[in-house]
């Protein structure tokens, strides 16, 4: 590995580095707890209007049930290691940078790049999704399709190059609306609630330990874990926005704690409502589940038609979320070098937009290409897990080598918490394969490629100066000076 110091300081403050990260900078200052706690749920809200359901085929209800419950526990756990780590290591590199500092240059390369597997393909999946509900309500005779997933890309993408500012109070919006559109839909969905439906997924004959309520057997509970994740996946992205928050020691914590809290809550509501509402056999294959469940044998209903409207915006809500998270990722890497450089410059609106065009483009022609949701969320998932075991790896290094570090906020638990994270992330990314053994090694293979850029090209080019590569030589010098 080599540091390049073609970017190193100078005296004047006008030198190359100075230079070179003046056109790398984002805008600082711009989102506060509020509207970081927003853009925790907005990741995320998505997964409560569809994709979650797809878990029914594979566990039924008690088995996605379980697999909710532990994967819930999983992001639980991981949250808290994660708010410790970005009170530390305030930076764009999120997770990056905790395993750069923990792990090294190949550890927060491996994270990174997981996570931009993630952020990437989960875009991509929304796109899809957003496509069924459009089809759905019958607008302009537009069905789920290339041009309504090109119409997502182009005009979210806009506005993110708009500005930050702009970008986070937009997304607070309409986060808001899927909030408080989840809650009616419980409401009315409850009203028509029988136990009955639950569990009316035939049982298959020949799984182990198969029963009404774990139709697919034992397995089927691990192999739901990906469809139990998609309730909570996204909301570790929150640690992204903090070179772009007001006092992000303080409101990092709070903000992911808060955001945490409202998901379990939108999880265990939406999950017995839908399911309930109609059973789990009708709506297990649904591109749009929550309208499924409303609208029963007599078609639609204004609830139901509401409910199709407000999905919309709570996939906007990820979708566009997903957006920023997936440009500050590559922002942060490509800045230290892991990456090309240039995908890291800013517009005079400090957007990185190339960060923002890119992973567009590839987004876009991913969910043009496939059409499958399911595929994409599998294989985001994929990248996810990787990066949870990894940044819940690093909590637990950083808590035993550096123990005397500075912590503003404390993970409560220690290094327990992160451990039980650890291992519930391996155990979904081995689900990852249950699930679709296809798409899991196609993921695999993009990653080993991304692994081969690293070890022969990238790693002798890393940027001394990036913010993230500073926390780590400042760590090195420290220990030198310890151990003489």
């Amino acid at each position: 590995m080599t540091l390049e110091d073609t970017t190193g300081t100078t005296g004047s403050g006008t030198g190359p580095a100075d230079d070179y990260l003046k056109r790398r900078a984002l805008r600082q200052g711009s989102a506060g707890w509020l509207l970081l706690t927003g853009l925790g749920v907005g990741y995320v809200v998505s997964g409560d209007y569809s994709g979650w359901n797809i878990g029914l085929a594979e566990g039924g209800f008690g088995g996605l049930a379980v697999a909710m419950v532990l994967m819930g526990t999983m992001y639980a756990c991981l949250v808290f290691s994660l708010a410790e780590l970005s009170a530390i290591l305030p930076s764009a590199g999120g997770g990056y940078g905790f395993a750069r500092r923990a792990l090294g240059t190949w550890g927060g390369f491996l994270t990174g790049t997981a996570i931009l597997i993630e952020y990437i393909l989960a875009p991509a999946a929304i796109a899809i999704f957003i496509g069924d509900y459009v089809e759905s309500l019958g607008l302009f005779g537009l069905t789920s399709g290339w041009p309504v997933y090109l119409a997502c890309f182009a005009v979210f993408i806009g506005i993110h190059l708009w500005g930050v500012g702009e970008a986070l109070r937009f997304s607070l919006i309409v986060t808001a609306i899927a909030v408080a559109a989840l809650l009616i839909f419980a409401v009315g969905a409850f009203t028509e609630f029988r136990a009955s439906t639950l569990t009316d997924i035939p049982v298959s004959a020949d799984a182990f330990g198969a029963n009404s309520w774990l139709p697919y057997g034992l397995l089927g509970i691990w192999a739901a874990f990906p469809f139990g994740m998609w309730f909570f996946l996204g909301v570790e992205g929150v640690p992204l926005a903090a070179e772009e928050a007001k006092d992000p020691v303080r409101s990092m914590p709070r903000a992911m704690s808060l955001s945490m809290a409202v998901l379990i809550l939108l999880a265990v509501v939406t999950f017995f409502a839908a399911t309930g509402a109609r059973g789990a056999a009708a709506i297990q294959d649904a591109g749009n589940p929550l309208v499924v469940a409303l609208e029963g044998d007599g078609g639609p209903t204004p609830l139901s038609r509401f409910v199709n409207y407000a999905g919309l915006a709570g996939l906007v809500a990820s979708f566009f979320s997903l957006i920023y998270a997936g440009s500050r990722q590559l922002f942060a890497l490509s800045r230290a070098g892991y990456l090309p450089r240039f995908l890291s410059l800013t517009s005079r609106r400090k957007s990185p937009y190339l960060g923002l065009l890119i992973p567009g483009a590839l987004g876009f022609a991913l969910a043009a290409g496939t059409g499958d949701g399911a595929r994409m969320l599998n294989m985001a998932v994929f990248g996810a897990t990787i990066s949870y075991a990894l940044m819940a790896l690093s909590h637990i290094v950083l808590r035993r080598r550096e123990p005397h570090l500075e912590r503003p906020y404390r993970t409560p638990g220690g290094v327990l918490t992160s451990s039980v994270a650890f291992v519930l992330a391996l155990a979904a990314l081995v689900a990852t394969f249950l699930v679709d053994k296809d798409a899991a090694f196609v993921a695999l293979g993009v990653y080993v490629i991304a692994v081969a850029y690293f070890a022969f090209y990238s790693r002798h080019r890393l940027v001394a100066s990036a913010p993230e590569e500073e926390f780590a030589a400042l760590a090195a010098a420290e220990a030198e000076l310890d151990r003489a």
